[in-house]
C-alpha cells in the first residue's frame, strides 16, 4: 500500500520548467492553518515542526514490513491567500497573510490514528501546534503548475508566467495560491531551491 500510495501520488510532486496543466485527484492530509509570514515570527516553523513530527511518529509507530510503516514521508505543502481578495500578492504586508501547511498520508490514516500518535508526541515533547493539527481529504482537481528554481522572494515573475499560460488556455485562476517545497531550505542554496508553484483552474 505505501508504495502504491508513492506510485498514485509522486507524479503529482514533480513538475517542468514550462507550465502544464494536470487534474488532481482527492488527497488526504495533514493540515494545520495559520497567518502571517513564514520568515516573521514563529507560528509557520512551529506548524512545520507539527506536521513533521505527526507523519513521523505515525510512521515509525507502525511495526516493521506494514504500510504503516513503509509509508512514505512526502514534501511539504503551502497554500497561501489574504482574506477578502482574489488571488494571493507576495507583496501584501506579512500581517495578512494566511496559510495552510500540509503534508500528504495515505489514504488508510485515520482520525484515530492520528489522535493516538498526537497523545504519543504530546508525551515526548508538548509542541502547542501539535494540538491545531487536523486530518482532511484535499481536492484541487485541474490545476497549472510550473517549477520555479531559486529564491522564494524571486517567485512573482514565475508566478506571473504560469497565471500567463492559465489565460492562454482559456482558463481562470481560482481557489488558493499552492506551493510545494522539493527542497530542504537548510541545506540548498537559495538559487538552487526547487519549488513547484500551482494555480487551481476553472
Amino acid at each position: 500500500m505505501a508504495k502504491d500510495f508513492r506510485k498514485e501520488i509522486g507524479a503529482f510532486y514533480s513538475a517542468r520548467r514550462d507550465p502544464a496543466l494536470v487534474r488532481l485527484p482527492a488527497i488526504k492530509y495533514l493540515m494545520i492553518l495559520g497567518r502571517g509570514h513564514p520568515a516573521k515570527g514563529t507560528e509557520y516553523r512551529e506548524a512545520i515542526q507539527a506536521l513533521y513530527t505527526l507523519v513521523y511518529t505515525l510512521k515509525f509507530s507502525g511495526k516493521k514490513g506494514t504500510r504503516q510503516r513503509e509509508m512514505p514521508v512526502l514534501p511539504l505543502d503551502s497554500l497561501w491567500w489574504q482574506a477578502g481578495r482574489k488571488g494571493f500578492d507576495s507583496r501584501a504586508p506579512g500581517s495578512a497573510w494566511r496559510w495552510q501547511a500540509m503534508l500528504a498520508v495515505p489514504g488508510f490514516v485515520t482520525q484515530a490514528m492520528l489522535d493516538k500518535v498526537r497523545k504519543e508526541a504530546m508525551a515526548k515533547k508538548p509542541l502547542p501546534a501539535l494540538r491545531k493539527v487536523r486530518l482532511k481529504t484535499w481536492k484541487e482537481g485541474l490545476s497549472a503548475q510550473v517549477l520555479h528554481i531559486g529564491p522564494y522572494a524571486a517567485e512573482p515573475p514565475t508566478i506571473k508566467r504560469l497565471h500567463e499560460f492559465i489565460k492562454e488556455q482559456g482558463h481562470r485562476p481560482r481557489g488558493r495560491h499552492h506551493e510545494i517545497y522539493l527542497s530542504d531550505p537548510s541545506r540548498t542554496s537559495p538559487k538552487k531551491l526547487k519549488t513547484i508553484l500551482r494555480q487551481p483552474v476553472s
